[in-house]
């Protein structure tokens, strides 16, 4: 095939110009800052989230479509009503029940003091109610970031020797993971979370579940020392090289409070209309295994308990943050990973819950607000928050119908702190453990790993790299073996391309794959469909095919 030279295309021109009409028409040359500003247009946004305000001729208007786009409270607020008010009143009230338990549960999980747990179940709940765009979501601690943040920080501070330190460097670790966030909101980096695929998601969760479990067999059998790692190897080895602490009251108590969480689960499952039970269940457990404790006197039948809580709200925490050069790789490996997970969780949690009611639902907004709750978080004595599944799951049931049920979580947090946090520091440690059991059982995804079996073997294998990864190795080397594969597969699609050849099917005039379909081909004439564009990685073995 012929190149065209320069005095062809001039003379094409001058055609034109002379009104000729049957030249061959040129595509007209882009430049190079044309075609860059066009790919990150359309790689960082593709949705345009200016679409709304160019309509607008009013200048007022348009900053007021600006300020409800930025900060959504203000597109719901003005026409909330009594009606709405009532819905999310009982949501509300149903996700603080609980909240309370699992903000104290997870908060150990983490090493932390129980009472950061409830802090963090009352100011970033108001600050999602703002600018949060989900209606569904309720926010809170989650597991698997609470456990991550807490193996991490513990290479370079000891909760148990230096708590003080551990303490700050969580609440640095938390900024870092504010601002993080909000980062990737503001550059609609949503990309990012993108490459954390549904089989990832899926064996890190189901990996973290496991670990969990293993980790609070420390309550269950009411031993003092036990390993601080996540992966199964090291849990055993630490019971078995304790288990002269081992205590039977704890461990029986342990497996009654299961069951029974467990019994109210299988009541929700027959008749979906009693998920409130399940909702109060948590709080139950608390109150009633408290009182026991309290009767028996459980403390001296190895029964621990939760300790001493003063009464107070969040106290303020900006001058604890700790830059030191000494410990800042931890703080920012910690604040990345986390910050990167609970991102991927909150935000396909966020989206779930959005289909099954057909509502709009803005990745890179939620960013945003999950960034801002974790950065004013960690200025008023809170740690990592997101979205997790169980409470945004019982806030749907419960009838939400905005983040009003937010702000109702957080008052009754806040009551909760003025007036009875004393009495949750008859909570036994078996009971946490039991929660936290009963919550990490549900979170094994068994069905979806027997589907990705038979859908697609490399995503099965992805699943279970991480879910092995996170068991034997630890949480965030699952983590990256997971999503290094996921990029490799998704840079093997591009590198290896599937390729077909194609015929003509006769009858109605389409191209079709000449091994599915019997098409006419032509002598001379090759059709070739490719599921990549060629470029330099590919081409080679295009051209080989």
């Amino acid at each position: 095939m012929g190149s065209i030279g320069n005095s062809e295309v001039k003379n094409h021109n001058q055609h034109h110009e002379d009104g000729g009409d049957n030249g061959v028409n040129f595509s007209i040359q882009r430049g190079f800052g044309t075609k860059l500003k066009e790919a990150l247009k359309e790689a960082l946004f593709p949705d345009d989230p200016f679409r709304q305000f160019k309509k607008e001729q009013k200048p007022m208007r348009r900053v007021m479509k600006g300020v409800q786009y930025y900060i959504p409270i203000f597109e719901w607020l003005p026409t909330y009503n009594w009606r709405l008010f009532v819905s999310d009143l009982i949501a509300g009230l149903t996700i603080s029940s609980l909240a309370i338990p699992q903000g104290i549960s997870y908060a150990k999980l983490a090493d932390l003091p129980p009472l950061v747990g409830l802090y963090s179940s009352f100011v970033p709940p108001l600050i999602y109610a703002v600018f949060g765009s989900s209606r569904h979501m309720a926010v809170g601690t989650i597991a698997g970031a609470s456990l991550l943040i807490a193996q991490t920080i513990q290479t370079v501070a000891d909760p148990v020797e230096d708590p003080t330190l551990y303490l700050h460097l969580i609440f640095t670790t938390t900024f870092i993971t504010g601002v993080f966030q909000a980062c990737l909101g503001l550059f609609r980096l949503g990309i990012v979370v993108d490459f954390f695929s549904h089989a990832t998601i899926n064996g890190f969760i189901g990996g973290t579940a496991v670990a969990l479990i293993l980790q609070q067999l420390k309550g269950v059998f009411g031993m003092k020392h036990f390993s601080t790692k996540s992966n199964m190897v090291e849990v055993v080895k630490s019971i078995v090289r304790n288990r002269h602490e081992i205590r039977w009251e704890p461990a029986v108590l342990g497996v009654i409070l299961v069951a029974f969480l467990q019994f109210t689960k299988h009541l929700r499952n027959k008749n979906p209309k009693l998920f409130w039970v399940t909702a109060i269940a948590p709080m139950v457990t608390l109150v009633v295994s408290g009182v026991f404790t309290y009767l028996v006197k459980g403390q001296d039948h190895g029964i621990q308990i939760v300790g001493h809580l003063d009464k107070g709200l969040n106290p303020l925490s900006i001058h604890y943050l700790n830059f030191n050069s000494k410990y800042l790789p931890a703080v920012m490996q910690a604040g990345l990973i986390t910050g990167v997970l609970s991102l991927a969780e909150g935000i396909a949690i966020g989206r779930s819950f959005a289909v099954v009611d057909n509502t709009p639902h803005d990745g890179n907004k939620e960013m945003i607000a999950f960034g801002l709750m974790n950065l004013f978080g960690s200025f008023t004595s809170c740690y990592l928050t997101s979205g997790p599944f169980s409470k945004t799951a019982v806030n749907y049931n419960a009838g939400c119908k905005t983040a009003m049920a937010n702000v109702v979580q957080a008052i009754i947090v806040a009551l909760a702190l003025l007036f009875l946090a004393p009495l949750f520091g008859f909570t036994p440690l078996v009971a946490l453990s039991a929660i936290i059991i009963s919550a990490m059982l549900g979170l094994i995804p068994f069905e979806e790993v027997i589907h990705l079996y038979k859908v697609d073997k490399f995503d099965f294998v992805i699943c279970m790299v991480a879910f092995l990864g996170v068991i034997l190795v630890s949480m965030d080397i699952g983590l990256m073996l997971s999503v290094g594969l996921g990029i490799l597969r998704a840079l093997m699609y591009v590198a290896r391309p599937a390729s077909c050849k194609l015929g003509k099917l006769p009858e109605i005039g389409l191209y079709r794959d000449t091994k599915q379909y019997k098409v006419l081909t032509y002598p001379g004439v090759l059709v070739v469909q490719l599921g990549s564009p060629v470029y330099f990685a590919n081409s080679l073995y295009v051209k080989e095919r």
